[in-house]
């Protein structure tokens, strides 16, 4: 096919037929290298992703009447994911979530990672893949339409061991669906976590809190966490606490409930031990719905872990897309993912990749109203 940027737009900037990848020029970063935007529309969904950090810049659905809305959070300018971005709509790795202290031992090494949460490496540390520049190849491929973006990171980059290469696909179904195939090689032993960063506001970006969305998970157990955020023990069950999320209820239910837990976290920001643990394909895990609007996601992940995180760190310092002020709990994340620390953790679900072997995940978003 020819060059996706050659392409006619229709309205809303996507092409004309709804389907094939539009490529814009966004940006520019401090040394010149250009960001573009890819925006993309299937079964009803709109999407527009950057290629600085793999960045879902924007999610489009329909609520209960048609009517669209953006409901992740992001910025309307590249110096803004530059300059002070929580993550925002990014692929993470290498590494998703935190490794206590910065360091585990692998195969009698030990290494010592970037520190970037306190004593604790996050996210891949302070130069993340988040911060990479994504290779991005548009792809159509029978009623499906999608992008590979794919980086390659050097040995000891962060502190992490062997050269690693990624490709992850996004695709958009014909149903609508958003699906991430992650995929990565090394040539040493290392530790792979891969994930997405989307915060997510079903009632539309810039629309206020969270906290009356209505949240299921399928989750006995979640790993309680010391300060630093770090799981101490083993994982506990959620039965009479604050985290039993195994029927749905809302959000901000029992946010304000004096737990310690939650006084660690400034509210909800733990690993749930997802019942099914690591399959082959993906499971559903978990359900998000918006009264108001009647905007449903359900997530299945062939993941062990998922990572909520009430939006806790939002201080109304950041303006969205949509020229709102972000506060705290005006969005949520889903994190599917391994079990955070799992380096220094042989009890949970391994993350080592060795040369040979293909680290493969997947997580597919469901919407409807």
């Amino acid at each position: 096919m020819g060059p996706a940027g050659n392409r006619s737009a229709g309205p809303f900037g996507f092409p004309h037929g709804g389907r094939n990848p539009v490529k814009e020029l966004f940006g520019k970063l401090a040394d010149g290298t250009e960001i573009h935007r890819w925006s993309l529309e299937n079964g009803g969904t709109r999407l527009k992703v950057l290629s600085y950090g793999g960045i879902v810049q924007s999610l489009e659905i329909p609520d209960r009447h048609g009517t669209y809305r953006n409901v992740s959070l992001g910025f309307g300018t590249i110096e803004d994911y530059v300059a002070s971005s929580p993550y925002f709509g990014a692929l993470i790795g290498r590494y998703g979530n935190r490794i206590g202290e910065g360091r585990f031992t692998l195969d009698g090494t030990s290494y010592q990672l970037s520190v970037n949460d306190g004593e604790n490496s996050l996210h891949g540390g302070s130069e993340g893949f988040d911060k990479a520049v994504w290779d991005i190849e548009p792809f159509e491929q029978g009623s499906d339409v999608g992008l590979y973006l794919r980086h390659t990171s050097a040995d000891g980059e962060m502190g992490f061991p062997g050269t690693l290469t990624t490709k992850v696909t996004y695709t958009l179904t014909e149903h609508g669906d958003w699906r991430i195939d992650y995929e990565a090689t090394t040539d040493r032993a290392t530790v792979v976590n891969l994930t997405s960063h989307v915060y997510w506001n079903l009632a539309g970006e810039g629309s206020g809190s969270v906290h009356g969305h209505e949240l299921e998970i399928a989750a006995a157990r979640y790993t309680p966490v010391g300060p630093g955020l770090i799981p101490t023990g083993e994982p506990a069950e959620v039965a009479g606490t604050p985290f039993d999320f195994r029927a749905a209820r809302t959000v901000g239910a029992e946010l304000r409930v004096a737990d310690q837990q939650l006084l660690y976290a400034k509210g909800f920001d733990h690993n749930w031990v997802l019942d099914k643990g690591v399959t082959a394909e993906p499971e559903h895990i978990a359900t998000l719905k918006d009264p108001s609007s009647g905007r449903t996601l359900r997530i299945a992940t062939t993941e062990p872990g998922l990572q909520f995180y009430s939006g806790n760190f939002l201080d109304g310092t950041l303006v969205g897309t949509g020229g709102a002020i972000h506060r705290q709990g005006d969005a949520l994340c889903l994190e599917t993912q391994h079990h955070p620390d799992s380096p220094n953790r042989p009890d949970f679900p391994s993350t080592v990749l060795r040369p040979g072997e293909t680290y493969r995940s997947t997580t597919i978003h469901s919407f409807k109203a």
